[in-house]
């Protein structure tokens, strides 16, 4: 608690400085700055925005240079030793939003210096950085949490609403489809996307709906892919991909999941992404299409480029407020903005003493938490086995969980030979 008079406060640090924090991360900070967060355990809590951590620095001072205002300022660090520097700063909690690929050294830094994380997705490439992460957040009585926004979507949490109060029952199968333009693979993500796949960056999302909407065990992988655009045909970098997920349910019964994914759609195209799920159900049919939520817009030479013919206001928009207050919000915001909530519990929302209790009921979360990634990053792990058995000359290769051989483990066709990717139990 904080001593009489004074708000308690939470600094915060940030991992990257890319086109996801200008969409999400910075609008949270800039409306916590003005409008301190509150709920009712706590009462109103200071969040700022200390320090921030880059690789070149030049996207952080260039923000600092335009709108560092709106969050007050913060130190910005670059090189080997950045977040130690960061760390050294003294920040309650961090953000990290660098390439996937390097989520893993900064959250077991910030992690093992007992600072809460929130990772954006996927969390890990493997299930045995994810134990080690875990491991750290226990010893070190902290959160460890990872932003999986697409279950914040209005559309997906009616569906989940509906699967949780037993009116749609037993999910038997399912369709997902992502797709981003070129300039994702060819601009924001340039600089990392050689030797990878959009399936990794995009399917998640509905590994993870999936995953956290039906509940069941996860039992087997598949997938392919498409070369040539973003790299070399035979290279290791993937256009596009295709996933299948089999899972079992408390039933006995099974149900499979297709999830299509890529980032070469024409950077024309009408959205900003396209977006669609298919569920059938024992009783029921879900669909939902993010490019058909009803909105419609053409200006004369501005769409549908720099502005979208169809777009996703419910994600994240800048918005004039009836009040004529500008503000800027959507789903993509407000899990941050939660995450921020459920730290500033664990820290404010009672006495010193109740704190283990308080840390223990916001790790029970399982939409967020590290903890309940197991079979979300399992996928991922597997996704990534089979596209690279597939780009040395191995297609069609299987991976299997928590069979005879171990937790996760590829087959390749026609041969009796396996590898372990992870031994333990997902």
């Amino acid at each position: 608690m904080s001593p009489a008079g004074t708000l308690p406060k939470l600094k915060a640090g940030m991992v990257g400085f890319g086109m996801i924090v200008d969409e999400t991360y910075r609008p949270f900070f800039e409306t916590v700055y003005k409008q301190d967060l509150y709920q009712r355990s706590t009462g109103p809590v200071e969040v700022s925005l200390d320090a921030v951590v880059t690789r070149t620095g030049s996207r952080a001072e260039k923000y600092l240079a335009e709108r560092g205002d709106k969050v007050g300022g913060f130190q910005s660090f670059v090189g080997d030793n950045a977040i130690e520097e960061m760390i050294e700063a003294g920040v309650n909690f961090a953000c990290v939003a660098s390439p996937d690929d390097r989520h893993f050294d900064a959250c077991k830094k910030l992690l093992g210096a007992g600072v809460h994380v929130i990772v954006e997705k996927p969390s890990v490439l493997c299930l045995q950085e994810l134990d080690e992460l875990v491991a750290l957040a226990e010893k070190n009585n902290v959160t460890a949490k990872v932003v999986y926004h697409k279950l914040f979507d209005p559309d997906h949490k009616r569906m989940r609403s509906l699967v949780y109060d037993g009116v749609l029952q037993h999910v038997n199968n399912g369709y997902c489809s992502l797709l981003e333009p070129k300039a994702i693979s060819g601009q924001q993500f340039a600089q990392w996307i050689t030797g990878r796949n959009p399936g990794t960056y995009v399917a998640v999302h509905y590994i993870k709906l999936i995953d956290f909407s039906f509940g069941g065990k996860l039992k087997t992988i598949t997938a392919a892919g498409q070369r040539g655009l973003v790299g070399d045909k035979d290279g290791p970098t993937w256009d596009s991909c295709q996933m299948k997920m089999v899972y079992e349910y408390e039933s006995g019964r099974e149900a499979a999941f297709d999830i299509q994914t890529s980032w070469v759609t024409p950077d024309n195209f009408p959205g900003y992404v396209e977006q669609e799920v298919q569920f059938r159900f024992d009783n029921g049919l879900w669909n939902g299409h993010s490019r058909k939520r009803g909105v419609e817009c053409t200006v004369e030479d501005k769409t549908p480029n720099e502005i979208k013919n169809s777009l996703n206001n419910h994600f994240n928009a800048p918005f004039v407020e009836p009040w004529n207050e500008r503000s800027q919000r959507g789903y993509g915001i407000e899990v941050i903005e939660q995450f921020a909530k459920e730290v500033a519990q664990v820290e404010f929302g009672g006495p010193e003493s109740e704190r283990a209790e308080r840390l223990a009921q916001i790790r029970s979360l399982d939409y967020n938490d590290l903890s309940a990634d197991r079979q979300t990053v399992a996928a991922v792990q597997a996704l990534e086995a089979i596209l690279e058995k597939r780009a040395a000359g191995e297609p069609d290769c299987v991976v299997r969980v928590n069979d005879e051989n171990g937790g996760l483990v590829l087959y390749r066709p026609g041969s009796s030979e396996f590898e372990v990717l992870y031994e333990g139990t997902v």
